[in-house]
């Protein structure tokens, strides 16, 4: 139960101008623009644009800044603001077969059509402070932007769907139009575009823990990256009007495919079978996160034994995956609770005074049961 606290109003205004100037830090240093977050620290923006559900870099920058550099903060006020959006449609589906790579990079082949490219990454790096990073006006000699690959660039896994030692992609056609999470809430047992859905704007953290967990043995999920491709892909949407569809923009994207061990089962041989992940941006650990889990919660589908571990339980990853619900469940406990405690602490008391009194601790549990 909640209580108002008298002069709340005055102190919740005092609160809020006081977290302003926090916010704002020292006067005598420069003000952080939106265009120096959206541009130089991409990798947040592509998390918050993530686990926000609404791709819009300036809009992610923004939100940073305003909640400080708190990731979650920022990610449930772009949230906030995606509820206040008109809805004008759904696109096509995006054809990552025809991305514009800056990064790509596979684990299980070392020679791919197309060939791997680097990209920006932290892989190869040691790791150490560059303390040149700090000297005031210091600007590394930039070097050559490449420019995205527009060569043409399978998935790696048709090397081994062409084989046929990998499960194959489910025919699309004749399937269901897939049920928008944001509009409808999760049903259990979920079906999969429901389970890629939610785990696509689940925190990175817990996901990350989760697909650590079924490496560590919490799962039947020995997974090998097939490929890992970041870059940008073009968005449709059909127009009514039209009667087709037209590019409307491009947006960065991250996606992973994993190729994981499958000893087979009554009716299907050894094969391999798949992983997927796709996020916002640049984000390829949540990428990779999200490919170990979808292949974790695919045992029933797969007709694979429920070893009960974590990462298998649909109900436990996907309801609590989301850190917006769970922050708001986890920080309503520093709200006001007076009354509650009170009667708590109440009974607490009154148990003790009938222990006191000679009373079994059996007793008086079930006195108060």
């Amino acid at each position: 139960m909640y209580v108002a606290s008298k002069g709340g109003e005055k102190a919740i205004a005092a609160a809020h101008q006081q977290l302003a100037d926090e916010r704002r830090g020292d006067r005598a240093i420069a003000e952080l623009s939106i265009a120096q977050i959206r541009e130089q620290l991409s990798l947040a923006v592509s998390r918050c644009m993530g686990e926000g559900s609404l791709y819009d870099p300036d809009l992610a920058a923004l939100a940073i800044k305003q909640a400080r550099g708190d990731l979650i903060e920022a990610i449930f006020l772009l949230r906030a603001y995606r509820t206040t959006l008109p809805r004008f449609g759904y696109s096509e589906p995006i054809e990552t077969d025809r991305m514009r790579a800056v990064r790509r990079v596979s684990a299980t082949f070392k020679d791919i059509p197309g060939g791997q490219i680097l990209g920006p990454t932290f892989d190869y790096t040691h790791r150490l402070l560059d303390f040149a990073l700090a000297a005031e006006g210091h600007d590394p000699q930039a070097a050559q932007r490449a420019e995205p690959s527009g060569a043409a660039m399978p998935h790696v896994l048709s090397l081994l769907d062409a084989e046929g030692v990998i499960e194959q992609n489910a025919d699309p056609d004749g399937a269901p139009a897939p049920v928008d999470i944001t509009r409808d809430p999760v049903s259990l047992p979920a079906p999969r575009v429901q389970r890629l859905q939610t785990l696509a704007r689940g925190d990175e953290g817990f996901l990350l823990g989760m697909a650590y967990s079924t490496q560590r043995g919490y799962a039947r999920n020995h997974a090998f990256v097939g490929e890992l491709r970041i870059g940008t892909v073009a968005v449709e949407m059909e127009i009514p009007e039209l009667g087709f569809a037209v590019e409307i923009g491009e947006i960065t994207v991250t996606e992973c495919e994993t190729v994981n061990q499958f000893k087979g089962s009554k009716s299907v041989p050894p094969q391999f079978t798949r992983g997927y992940g796709l996020a916002f941006g640049q984000a390829e650990r949540k990428a990779i996160a999200i490919a170990l889990v979808d292949r974790a919660l695919r045992w029933r589908e797969l007709g694979e034994d429920d070893l009960g571990y974590p990462a298998q339980d649909e109900e436990f990853v996907l309801m609590h995956c989301d850190n917006i619900q769970a922050t708001g469940f986890l920080e309503h406990i520093k709200l006001p609770h007076y009354v509650d405690f009170q009667s708590e602490i109440d009974m607490v008391r009154k148990m003790r005074q009938q222990i006191e009194q000679g009373g079994t601790a059996d007793e008086v549990l079930e006195a108060a049961q």
